[in-house]
């Protein structure tokens, strides 16, 4: 018996224990007191303008403000913050740096919805502020940044969840990780995950930042660099600020075959894989000066636009990470989702759909035992509203569904597989250690240098 099975068995006579004496607060009770003068003190920062239509903060920010009392909102362009005001009745507090509103406000539970490179230095100043936070994904931009805010949540003890939303999706993701662990497809199961490619335009041109917006306080601890609307709107393509759709998407997929195929382990010990970057890109490129801001590129996108990258488990897992993933002797073609495959059988998820024979054999009693696994998953608590679980954890101090720990390995894994395409090489990793096996080159992608930004 594989020991995923092993252990889907003695999790789900757990999840059963906790189904029979109701431990863990349902999500339809109130979290928190009703009262606004008893509810929690909630900030948020950055919060994307009207419609998220530059970050989801906004997005996570009113999901959050349903379970606490917003005080307060931080947002380097003051347009934003105006427009989220407005939409408290103009009572908020308002500012521009977040160091100020941590010190002045001193909120208990703090949200974060700025682009990415500024996620983990927030996340930290929050946490010893004494707040509880929700962070978005992706949580890191370097793999030494996962371990400063692992061991400041162990510091500080504060309840911290990350937004990847799909680890609340019962119907549909977390039933496949059941389904896999449980053994329904069989041993030896891999996964195929395709996350989409990233554009390659550019140049862009420069021009003057909107008066509104502190430019320089956006860039904060990453290169300096000119404003122009594709560099702020679209940060997600820069390597200076996030990790392309490695970081962006990967962070969702490879999470979850992740957890799947690979629940006790570290992490994965080999890398190998190809890909391609934008022309702006040169094939010589150092990686290491140009990300700690010593040499500069063309005003265009620089991440990863095609690859095709394998991560290899010690217990023997492999996961496929691809921007389209096409297996045309089986006529295979899908540009997002995961495809779990053992040698019993095969399934596959995205965000609309669970499908396969294991899906369509499974008896009511398999669906009840599967539902009782995912409770234990989601460590005792009933899944489907990942800003609930969040305030849950508060409540009661538990273990949120995306916590610190698993979100670091996922992470990691998704940095893996750009410093794979960046080096051009096969990479051996030691998990535990947290480092390259005798590749310095490598070694001095694992963290960046931070600009003084005044």
């Amino acid at each position: 018996m594989s020991t995923n099975r092993r252990h889907f068995l003695k999790a789900a006579a757990a999840g059963s224990a906790v189904a029979a004496t109701g431990t863990g607060l349902s999500l339809d009770a109130p979290l928190i007191a009703q009262d606004n003068d008893a509810k929690l003190r909630l900030a948020s920062i950055g919060v994307g303008g009207s419609r998220g239509r530059y970050n989801r903060g906004g997005s996570i920010a009113r999901a959050a403000s349903k379970f606490a009392n917003m005080i307060a909102v931080c947002d380097v362009d003051d347009l934003h913050a105006e427009e989220f005001n407005q939409e408290f009745g103009g009572k908020l507090a308002k500012y521009r740096d977040y160091r100020e509103m941590l010190e002045k406000e001193q909120p208990q539970v703090v949200t974060i919805g700025t682009p990415d490179h500024w996620h983990v230095p927030i996340a930290i100043a929050a946490l010893r502020s004494g707040a509880d936070v929700y962070c978005e994904k992706p949580l890191t931009l370097t793999i030494d940044e996962g371990k400063q805010i692992r061991a400041v949540v162990e510091e500080t003890g504060r309840v911290f969840q990350v937004g990847t939303q799909q680890r609340s999706s019962k119907d549909l993701f977390l039933t496949a990780i059941a389904m896999v662990h449980s053994g329904r497809l069989g041993d030896n199961v891999n996964a195929y995950v395709a996350i989409g490619g990233a554009p390659g335009d550019g140049p862009f041109e420069s021009t003057a930042a909107p008066a509104d917006l502190d430019w320089n306080l956006w860039v904060g601890p990453a290169p300096e660099a000119e404003y122009c609307e594709e560099r702020r709107r679209m940060f997600r393509w820069y390597f200076e600020y996030s990790g392309g759709k490695m970081t962006d998407w990967g962070a969702h997929h490879i999470d979850i075959a992740q957890w799947a195929l690979a629940p006790g382990e570290d992490g994965p010990t080999r890398i190998k894989g190809t890909g391609q970057f934008p022309s702006s890109v040169p094939s010589d490129l150092d990686w290491a000066a140009f990300l700690d801001g010593e040499i500069s590129l063309p005003n265009a996108y620089n991440t990863a636009t095609k690859f095709s990258i394998d991560l290899k488990y010690d217990n023997g897992s492999l996961i496929s990470v691809n921007d389209r993933y096409t297996r045309e002797s089986e006529n295979i073609d899908f540009p997002n989702g995961i495809l779990f495959e053992g040698d019993k059988g095969r399934i596959f998820v995205n965000r609309g759909k669970l499908q396969g024979s294991p899906v369509d054999n499974l008896t009511e009693n398999d669906k009840a035992e599967l539902n009782e696994y995912i409770v234990e998953l989601c460590h005792g608590k009933n899944p489907g509203n990942h800003m609930g679980n969040f305030f849950e954890c508060i409540e009661d101090r538990g273990k949120p569904i995306s916590d610190v720990w698993s979100h670091h390995r996922t992470m990691t894994s998704c940095h893996l597989c750009n410093i794979a395409l960046m080096t051009g090489r096969e990479l051996n990793w030691d998990p535990k250690q947290e480092m390259f096996i005798g590749d310095d080159e490598a070694n001095k992608l694992l963290s960046r240098k931070s600009r003084d930004f005044g």
